[in-house]
């Protein structure tokens, strides 16, 4: 499992390790790595042009001693300047004494410098800045349009904690993070800036219980998944009920069935009026007219999708003592404190203008801060709530935040949150806990995104289709 930490939990830990060996051991072990993953992206070192974009602090630090290793093996390395009189001295006079160039970020020339890189090293702000960046920095990362950009440690300008990017920001190619990831280059928008990142290990120690956030694996995902037993039969294996769809939308119930047959419970029930367009789709699901209280026996409950204004199907599901996935109108619908009220696990799936009506707040707020965003709809609404999106993020009460490493662009497409919502529901009836079962079905359904697509565009039936090959391959890697 990957794990993210607060700038608050990372600076204890490097305050720790500091304490215990000799000065700036810390910083060499960070400016060797990152020089490493510099000359990896070079290919050949000797003669290429590499630009440090320096800031004040450890971050400037960091990037001018990785500067002097690449300028001893024939780079021909410049760093300019952004606050010349706070750059960290150390570094500085090792680039000089390595034949480093350095220019004053107010130069003439230091936008030249820049644009003629083949490498430009972003070290102007670290893990603790706020805001984005100021006029000149941004003038000059915009010069490394044509460069391979690396961020050190983080991109400058994005948060560390919450991936937010109030302003300008570098948009690097790769992020070299010291120690450990942190949550603003796993949560977009900020792993959008970040590119591809590199962990480089400097000797800290963190516990796996004092992460903020955390992403499965395909190991953690084989591990949580329902497995039937030679005595299983459909009930042990769990029953779904699926209460969505109208006259209106009758797709989108046929579609969250669809997620649920292929999530591992042993029988989806159908209640709704869509009940001969899913019977012809599929013939095993059992369907029934209502109400769900009547239906017979599940293990759980997905309420929502399609179901337009049907408050009474709704509320009927709610007030059940299983757990229950609530998406798209069932959002609308249920209510806060009917929500609170829930003794058994509850489940909610709302995409960003979802999230946003139920916390009444704009889109673009949700969009911009999606981590504050789900914790506040965990604590508002005592459930487990899942974020879609461009990273899916899941929180609860306990634990930290989950964010969904697998998925593609091509998955914002109708109906492929009904299929979604199938799959967790299904998940949920085969004994998952809530937060297990939005984190292992959004795994799922990211890695059948992918597969259905491969690169060109995909309907919704198209991924649920491909669930079943991406369970075989998390199940049997390789």
């Amino acid at each position: 499992m990957r794990t993210a930490y607060s700038v608050e939990k990372v600076r204890a830990s490097e305050r720790t390790l500091m304490a215990q060996g000799p000065e700036g051991v810390l910083m060499q072990r960070a400016a060797a790595g990152l020089a490493a993953e510099c000359a990896r992206l070079l290919g050949k070192v000797y003669g290429a042009r590499v630009t440090l974009l320096v800031g004040s602090g450890d971050n400037g630090g960091d990037a001018l001693y990785a500067g002097a290793r690449l300028a001893r093996r024939g780079a021909g390395v410049s760093a300019v300047l952004l606050a010349p009189d706070r750059t960290h001295a150390g570094g500085l006079a090792a680039l000089r004494a390595a034949g480093g160039v350095v220019v004053g970020a107010d130069e003439e020339r230091a936008e030249g410098v820049v644009a003629r890189s083949r490498l430009v090293v972003d070290g102007i702000v670290g893990i603790g800045g706020r805001g984005g960046l100021r006029e000149r920095a941004a003038q000059l990362v915009d010069a490394a349009r044509d460069a391979t950009v690396v961020a050190v440690d983080l991109p400058s300008g994005v948060d560390a904690d919450t991936g937010e990017v109030p302003g300008d920001a570098v948009r690097a190619d790769v992020t070299v993070t010291f120690g450990a990831y942190k949550p603003g280059l796993l949560i977009d928008p900020g792993r959008e800036y970040a590119g591809a990142v590199r962990l480089v290990g400097i000797g800290l120690e963190l516990a796996a219980d004092e992460a903020g956030l955390e992403a499965l694996h395909f190991a953690d995902v084989a591990g949580l998944l329902p497995v039937p037993g030679g005595e299983s039969d459909k009930y042990r294996r769990g029953v779904v009920g699926v209460v969505a769809g109208s006259a209106r939308y009758p797709g989108a119930a046929v579609l969250a069935v669809a997620g649920a047959l292929r999530g591992g419970a042993g029988a989806v029930r159908y209640v709704g009026p869509a009940a001969d367009a899913v019977i012809a789709r599929f013939p095993e699901a059992l369907v029934s007219a209502g109400p769900p209280a009547k239906a017979g026996r599940v293990q759980a409950w997905v309420v929502g999708p399609g179901l337009g204004d049907d408050e009474e199907r709704l509320r009927d599901v709610v007030a059940s003592d299983v757990p229950v996935l609530i998406d798209a109108d069932g959002l609308r619908l249920a209510g806060q404190e009917a929500v609170r009220a829930r003794r058994a696990p509850t489940l909610l799936t709302p995409h960003a203008g979802e999230a946003a009506a139920l916390l009444g707040v704009a889109r673009e707020e949700v969009e911009a801060g999606r981590l504050r965003a789900v914790r506040e709809l965990a604590r508002r609404y005592g459930a487990t709530a899942l974020l879609k999106g461009s990273t899916t993020l899941v929180a609860s009460a306990e634990g930290p935040v989950r964010v969904n490493p697998t998925g593609t662009a091509w998955l914002a497409t109708a109906g492929s949150g009904d299929v979604l919502s199938g799959l967790a529901g299904s998940l949920l009836a085969a004994g998952l806990g809530a937060r297990d079962a939005g984190s292992v079905a959004a795994y799922l359904h990211g890695l059948a995104g992918r597969r259905a697509a491969d690169g060109a565009p995909v309907s919704a039936q198209d991924v649920a289709d491909a669930i079943p090959a991406v369970w075989r391959e998390v199940r049997r890697p390789g």
